[in-house]
């Protein structure tokens, strides 16, 4: 009997089966992460561990960035302390005026018992870093569930609006930005009034659609938002219209615009708070009263004919 003596290295299963086993378990578990989400308590609790870890990536970043503010001139401080100074007395009076103006507003709203815009409040978060995923327009900041951070807050900078928060950890957050191509915001023209929606091309750009070809639309219109969807507070600067194809074969014009915030820029933005939930009147809860619906009264001509 021939006795083959046994092999030097131990072999497993073949390298294309071990690759298939892997790649149908990748596909299995996002198929069940997509719909059921199952690897959200997982992800959270990686990121608990993996916090410290980007804490510690973004220290030599944040030491050099310290560091040039620090070793910043004297003559440039004093140059910006002399402009700021020149600009505060330029925009005095434009400041007093507008003062005046809302004490004016106040008082005309409660003659004529308008109910007051809704107050914007929120939080000042750092951006982190950005995903490196080439098919998403996300950014990462510094404030999470710690920071009483919920997903769908909006997120502004100086300029307008920079996106929506879309998913939160415990000591950081994801803020999907108004260019990505999963995201959109309603909109009012400011110049006309008009509403619609914009959203986000995934290259920097946004494309405002819905708006047939021959709409009162034209370059440099500004977009505000329009406050329909319950997300975005009424108001806001979104973007500005830059290039219009206007096709006769088409249903719809082509309308690409530019966001006003700085949305390709590091720096530090405001997560505002949710908008709270409108209180309907217990006037409108209430179901109509028989003599308001109209039909007694059709009944009592048909007597009295």
């Amino acid at each position: 009997m021939d006795h083959q003596p046994p092999p030097f290295f131990k072999r497993g299963p073949a390298p294309l089966a071990r690759l298939s086993f892997y790649a149908m378990l990748s596909l299995a578990l996002l198929f069940f992460d997509l719909r059921f989400q199952t690897l959200e308590l997982l992800r959270q609790g990686v990121s608990l561990f993996t916090y410290p870890v980007q804490q510690v990536a973004q220290a030599p970043i944040d030491f050099f960035r310290k560091s040039a503010k620090y070793f910043s001139t004297l003559s440039t401080l004093e140059q910006e302390n002399t402009f700021l100074k020149r600009a505060r007395l330029l925009s005095a009076e434009t400041l007093l005026r507008t003062r005046q103006l809302e004490a004016e507003n106040q008082r005309l709203r409660r003659l004529l018992e308008v109910r007051e815009q809704q107050k914007i409040s929120g939080r000042v978060a750092q951006i982190i870093y950005a995903p490196r995923d080439p098919f998403s327009r996300r950014v990462v900041v510094d404030k999470g569930q710690q920071d009483r951070l919920s997903p769908g807050q909006p997120v502004v900078d100086d300029a307008g609006i920079i996106g929506q928060v879309t998913r939160v950890f415990p000591f950081v957050s994801e803020i999907t930005l108004i260019t990505d191509k999963d995201q959109a915001v309603p909109i009012q023209i400011l110049r006309t009034g008009q509403r619609s929606v914009v959203f986000g091309l995934g290259d920097g750009r946004l494309e405002l659609r819905f708006l047939p070809t021959n709409a009162d639309v034209q370059n440099d219109d500004l977009l505000m938002t329009s406050g329909l969807d319950g997300v975005f507070p009424r108001g806001l600067p979104v973007a500005r219209v830059s290039h219009i194809e206007r096709d006769i074969s088409y249903t719809f014009a082509r309308i690409y615009c530019l966001p006003l915030a700085g949305v390709e820029n590091f720096g530090e933005v405001m997560v505002l708070d949710p908008r709270e939930a409108l209180t309907i009147p217990e006037q409108m809860k209430q179901p109509l009263a028989p003599a308001q619906t109209g039909k007694p009264g059709i009944k009592r001509r048909l007597k009295m004919e």
